[in-house]
């Protein structure tokens, strides 16, 4: 199990500089020990002279958090002049005002006065004409640590003219008060666009802060005519760039460390009129059950110097036992893209000439392969059926079936539609071509049925994007209209066509007729936002 470490512990060092007061100035705090841009290893030293995590063997910094997922529920938007008409409220997006933003504030900058906090100034995109500088003040070194390894890394004379637009503050110490401040529990995410400022309490799980700045690029590029993504790409050697869009566990960051293809990044994509780029300087990935034959690259990053494991049982020798899930199922690894070899130097790329939807459905009725017209892509896209598989969100404990509006609603502040006519906008220009893939179950449902198999899917992903399908014959499957290869060297045929996996054909029609249904109910609340040749698409026979 994990091993035990020291309690947290709050003095500040003595060699940490006071707060320059134009540092935290925006913030109100006051006498507070500051490291400014600390290195990896002066990290290392703070987490663990803090207590805050244990060095695994081959050199990680492990962590244990008191939430090992992300609080979607407990995420507020201050509805204003500026968000008022722009954000799509409901759902995901819930409104909260400037005056309990201002309260919570004061009262986290009180929290922090006087306390030892760690700022990193960092980029959020790699593209220099639309990458959004940031500054995190941060209560922990690990997470300092984990934004070091997640974001851009502006060079030294960068740092030294860095003029942060955008400031998070992250205190998982402070506690907020529930109702009486104006959220739903002691956690508490809130985005202020016109304060351009977003504040985070309660919570160790890191991935908040990578999670609420996508949200604000989301918010910010359209308006650039910049599509943002929650995908992962990569670039074959002819420069044919592949996005994989799909929510956390659906297999982003796997099925783009492709030895054969260099990595752009593995999380979250723009994707301006001149190509894609990163948005970030680092990956996060999923480690439970990692395995060194299936995912060497990732697996090598379990073993380095430099990465941060979130949730990863620790054995007293300092080993690492990835396939238990006694803290959580969301066992994540954070490293810098660097340690992926042949990625992408730069985190840019040309214009995709393949875009990818990956989907874990946990009922076991999609195809592991198909191929979309337009028309189904905008809606595959607008419904973003998926499941939600456990510890990607607090209290998932099994994989729940779900729709999330272009595979990443939690993060999506405009309407769905703006983003799926944007996207749109991409691949006809480009014209690439569209492919939804099913990473869930197959068989039978989840409890019956398998997980799809890594290399099946490997193999199915390779022949699309080598242009290996482009004569194959395809056929058009009855409950979704979808159109499936009939043949596929290294496939079983009885794979390629998912009511064939199961043994019982009937017990698939009738699961295949439900998920139809669900999709048809699903999409009910945005058929007045698009055309009639997207609503054609939705499946027939619910």
């Amino acid at each position: 199990m994990t091993p035990t470490t020291p309690k947290r512990t709050t003095q500040p060092l003595h060699h940490a500089a006071p707060a320059e007061p134009a540092l935290l100035a925006d913030l109100g705090i006051e006498g507070a020990a500051v490291h400014h841009n600390p290195s990896v290893p002066e990290l290392y030293e703070h987490a663990l002279r803090l207590g805050e995590g244990v060095i695994t063997a081959g050199g990680p910094l492990a962590v244990t958090t008191n939430k090992t997922g992300r609080s979607p529920k407990d995420r507020f938007i201050v509805k204003d002049a500026l968000t008022e008409d722009a954000v799509w409220w409901g759902g995901f997006n819930t409104p909260t005002t400037p005056e309990v933003f201002e309260r919570l504030l004061s009262r986290m900058s009180e929290y922090a006065c006087g306390r030892e906090l760690f700022v990193q100034d960092l980029y959020a995109g790699s593209d220099p004409r639309y990458r959004l500088p940031v500054r995190f003040v941060q209560e922990m070194a690990y997470h300092s640590l984990f934004v070091h390894n997640m974001f851009v890394r502006p060079s030294q004379a960068q740092r030294e003219n860095f003029t942060p637009e955008w400031t998070v503050l992250n205190l998982p110490g402070f506690k907020a008060a529930g109702e009486d401040d104006g959220v739903r529990s002691d956690t508490a995410i809130l985005v202020n666009f016109t304060r351009k400022m977003i504040l985070v309490a309660g919570t160790e799980y890191a991935g908040e802060n990578k999670k609420g700045i996508f949200s604000v690029l989301n918010f910010l590029l359209p308006d650039q005519g910049v599509m943002p993504m929650h995908c992962s790409a990569n670039v074959g050697q002819e420069g044919d760039v592949a996005l994989f869009f799909g929510l956390s566990g659906t297999g982003k960051t796997t099925l783009s460390a492709d030895p054969a293809r260099p990595l752009i990044g593995d999380d979250e994509h723009g994707w301006s009129q001149d190509g894609v780029f990163n948005f970030e300087g680092g990956c996060y990935a999923k480690v439970i059950r990692l395995s060194e034959a299936a995912e060497p690259a990732i697996f090598a990053t379990t073993r380095r110097f430099g990465t941060v494991l979130e949730n990863v049982v620790v054995r007293p020798d300092r080993s690492l036992d990835l396939d238990s899930s006694a803290l959580t199922d969301n066992t994540r690894s954070a490293y810098p893209i660097e340690q992926i070899v042949g990625h992408v130097p730069g985190g840019m790329a040309g214009v995709p000439r393949h875009v990818v939807f990956l989907t874990a459905d946990a009922y076991g009725v999609l195809p592991p392969l198909s191929r979309l017209s337009p028309e189904q892509m905008m809606y595959q896209f607008i419904s973003g059926f998926t499941a939600k598989i456990p510890g990607t969100e607090d209290g998932i404990k099994e994989p729940q079936p779900t729709f999330s509006t272009c595979f990443g609603a939690p993060f999506m502040p405009r309407h769905p539609g703006a983003y799926a006519r944007l996207l749109a906008d991409k691949v006809r220009e480009s014209g690439a071509k569209v492919w939804l893939v099913n990473t869930g179950w197959s068989g039978g449902p989840y409890g019956v049925g398998e997980r799809m198999s890594i290399a099946h899917t490997r193999a199915l992903i390779a022949a699309a994007l080598g242009g290996a399908l482009d004569d194959v014959p395809f056929e058009r499957e009855p409950f979704f209209g979808l159109e499936i290869p009939t043949a596929m060297p290294g496939v079983p045929p009885q794979v390629l066509n998912p009511r064939g996996a199961w043994q019982d054909q009937a017990a698939y029609d009738a699961a295949a007729r439900k998920v139809a249904r669900m999709f048809r109910e699903n999409f009910q609340r945005f058929e007045s936002g698009v055309g009639a040749e997207v609503t054609a698409s939705m499946p027939q026979h619910a």
